[in-house]
């Protein structure tokens, strides 16, 4: 029952978002599944060393899972414990004793730009005209705003003002924040606004919605955009909305956009995350080097 009622904490005291709770229930069920020999009903937390927490964290590196999801492990265990001693009265912390596994920092992964508009052009293209306008919205959506797919998804359409240009999104931790768009996506949302309203009968709140209305499910953009990314042989490996957001980043970043302004439209709490995409431009500036020089390669 302590892990449900964190569970329920973290979603509607802490706002957290719903992947991250989803990830921290994941994590916490499977390691009171563990302790426990499979019976979570006798699991007590304020009995477990570091040494037992250990003992599971090492089970799961044997299995040969990653040290990013290797921490996510340790942070849902740390987080649990702070909230055994804040609200249940727990004398100790095992897992403020874990140690976090260390990162590699790869660079952000983002779309070429060729291949951004290739995108974009080849899925205006299916023969659908409703579903043509919004998919085709939700990637252009998605490389020109950089939001992310979870402020997509809850998107109301009140919420998108044409005549402004600009939207208003909810962001981590409940943060709002608006992003401004121009007129040539402007007019695509007019544009499938109206196709739209023709389409679907019921009362529309969201922005995206299925025919019957329905909003659409994480899973079914994350299809929408793997599905398009296929189809023009976008030489990237990881083919999701996330790519794009990195792709609006960069494309900032390249052109002369001040770090502290893409901070702003991207919703991030600390600069040095947005900073990431300075070393990006850098790449690819050292990469036109090698290429063009003459002895770029030596």
């Amino acid at each position: 029952m302590l892990v449900e009622a964190y569970l329920t904490y973290i979603r509607c005291e802490l706002n957290l978002s719903v992947s991250t709770v989803l990830c921290y229930e994941t994590a916490l069920k499977d390691w009171r599944d563990f302790a426990t020999d499979g019976k979570p009903q006798e699991l007590n937390p304020f009995d477990m060393t570091v040494s037992d927490l250990r003992l599971w964290i090492a089970h799961l590196a044997s299995k040969g899972m990653k040290p990013r999801s290797l921490r996510l492990k340790v942070q849902a265990l740390r987080g649990f414990y702070r909230y055994l001693g804040r609200y249940h009265g727990a004398q100790a912390n095992p897992a403020a004793e874990l140690t976090l596994a260390k990162l590699d920092k790869p660079l952000p992964v983002f779309v070429k730009r060729n291949e951004m508009e290739q995108l974009l052009q080849e899925n205006a293209e299916e023969h659908d005209e409703f579903i043509s306008a919004r998919n085709n919205l939700i990637l252009t959506l998605f490389y020109e705003t950089g939001i992310r797919c979870s402020e997509l998804l809850a998107l109301p359409d009140r919420w998108v003002d044409t005549n402004k240009g600009e939207l208003k999104v909810i962001g981590k931790r409940n943060k709002e924040r608006i992003v401004p768009f121009g007129e040539r996506l402007a007019n695509q949302i007019k544009n499938y606004r109206s196709l739209r309203n023709r389409e679907v009968d019921e009362n529309i709140d969201f922005l995206f919605v299925k025919r019957d209305g329905q909003p659409l499910s994480r899973n079914m953009v994350y299809r929408i955009v793997r599905d398009a990314m296929k189809n023009v042989g976008v030489s990237s490996q990881r083919k999701s909305p996330h790519v794009l957001r990195h792709t609006f980043a960069t494309d900032m970043v390249n052109n002369g956009a001040d770090l502290t302004a893409v901070q702003k439209l991207l919703g991030h709490v600390s600069l040095a995350t947005t900073q990431i995409y300075t070393h990006t431009s850098f790449k690819e500036l050292h990469e036109a080097y090698q290429k063009a020089h003459p002895r770029g390669k030596q």
